[in-house]
């Protein structure tokens, strides 16, 4: 069922752009007699004048009269490029939570709409395209036919969309102020740059991945372009280089990336001792760990969930840079990051067994239905056990004399998204770190 319209008079030919009235009220016209729920939302999207926006209510007045129902959802966006009326659109949609949208648009702009379409949106929209019609009736529908000029539009190039993607989102504000870093006290600044992002100084709007969300699936409705410009600010803002920029491929497991060698198809751990190379893992509840040998100058990511940290992720990470760069154990560093904490988490009785076999005061309630979890404990004891220093490791048993880094993220919605708190549609923050140049 189509939740709402839209409607493409972007970049119409010249013969038809006087002509907007006539043709707005016939495509309206097709909406009332074809669709399948009353009155849904309309967006028309048109490119702003010279001149400046007009008053669109009084001009569409004369091609409204027959649709009141339609006038009072219509909406209609002028800008001056398509990815600013196509985003704003978007917010609409989002803010009513609507993802299967009818596209009426002439035949030259389809494939340009998909490129569009494919940057600014994910697979939790579903699109249908219809061409513009020029005769109301449902059975008899006749196609507007395109100008030249604008038939050669239509194999413009995707470089070119990018690129007016990535001006536009670049110029907009950051929501919920300034971006936040934060950092500890025990990785040394002087031989690596490091931090944990927290959820402000982006753009996402979207309330549970407002504002730096720096993670997009086919599940949430932030798409790539936007996770990469809060990236881009976070680079600029951290001062790392986006281009030798790696992130763990998440798959919940204990397998460990060794930079310059063969990239696993995923992992959860990431190893280097490559100066400016910045490496990654995200969290959302799940702890985002960072490892810092200032000896062998050696640094590494890991990504630990409840699997994770049972598999024995940290360690993991901590072998691999023992093993392929000659760490010793003693000299590494390691800081757990915000995550979900004891206070907050909650496993099914079969899964806390395990963290209770690792130590009992990882597990609280322990005879309920749904006991409370402590990852970071249990993380802590499994890399002690592994012969990592005590008061070479920071949680939130050991806080930072300068700043606090291990905050329970369900518990500070204002800072940091939580999967947890959140639910299906939430954000995600990153621990990283490189070897300065």
């Amino acid at each position: 069922m189509v939740e709402a319209v839209l409607i493409d008079l972007f970049s119409l030919p010249a013969n038809m752009q006087n002509n907007f009235q006539d043709l707005l009220c016939t495509t309206l016209g097709t909406i009332q007699e074809c669709s399948s729920i009353t009155a849904p939302p309309v967006y028309v999207m048109c490119s702003q004048t010279e001149q400046g926006e007009r008053n669109d209510e009084q001009e569409l007045l004369p091609a409204l009269k027959d649709f009141q129902a339609l006038k009072k959802s219509l909406e209609v966006v002028r800008a001056l490029t398509t990815t600013a009326a196509l985003y704003t659109i978007k917010q609409r949609l989002d803010e009513k939570d609507l993802s299967t949208i009818k596209i009426i648009l002439p035949a030259f702009r389809r494939d340009l709409m998909k490129v569009y379409i494919a940057q600014l949106f994910t697979a939790v929209y579903r699109f249908e395209f219809e061409d513009l019609h020029m005769a109301s009736d449902c059975n008899n529908l006749l196609i507007a036919e395109p100008q030249p000029e604008g038939q050669a539009r239509s194999t413009c190039d995707v470089e070119l969309i990018t690129s007016e993607i990535q001006i536009y989102l670049q110029s907009l504000p950051n929501l919920k102020g300034e971006l936040t870093i934060l950092r500890s006290s025990l990785i040394p600044d002087g031989i690596f740059l490091h931090g944990f992002t927290t959820r402000t100084g982006g753009i996402s709007y979207i309330p549970t991945l407002s504002s730096c969300n720096l993670f997009s699936s086919s599940k949430r409705r932030d798409p790539q372009a936007v996770v990469k410009e809060n990236l881009r600010r976070l680079a600029n803002a951290a001062g790392f280089n986006l281009e030798t920029f790696h992130r763990v491929k998440v798959d919940h497991g204990n397998v460990v990336c060794i930079m310059g060698k063969t990239e696993p198809d995923s992992y959860d751990g990431i190893v280097t001792n490559l100066k400016g190379v910045t490496i990654a893992a995200p969290g959302a509840d799940c702890i985002p760990v960072l490892f810092a040998d200032p000896v062998r100058k050696v640094c590494g990511a890991a990504h630990s969930g409840w699997k994770g940290t049972l598999l024995g992720v940290s360690m993991a990470t901590v072998n691999a840079m023992v093993s392929e760069y000659g760490c010793n154990v003693k000299d590494i560093l390691v800081v757990l990051g915000p995550s979900v904490g004891p206070c907050c988490y909650k496993l099914p009785q079969e899964s806390a067994k395990e963290f209770h076999r690792i130590d009992p005061k990882c597990v609280r309630l322990f005879d309920s239905e749904n006991p409370y979890i402590d990852l970071r404990r249990a993380t802590r004891i499994l890399l002690e056990t592994g012969g990592i220093l005590p008061e070479n490791i920071q949680d939130d048993s050991v806080t930072d004399q300068n700043q606090n880094i291990t905050f329970c993220t369900a518990c500070h919605p204002d800072k940091f998204y939580s999967h947890f708190r959140d639910g299906t549609n939430f954000g995600t923050q990153i621990g990283f770190i490189s070897l300065k140049d």
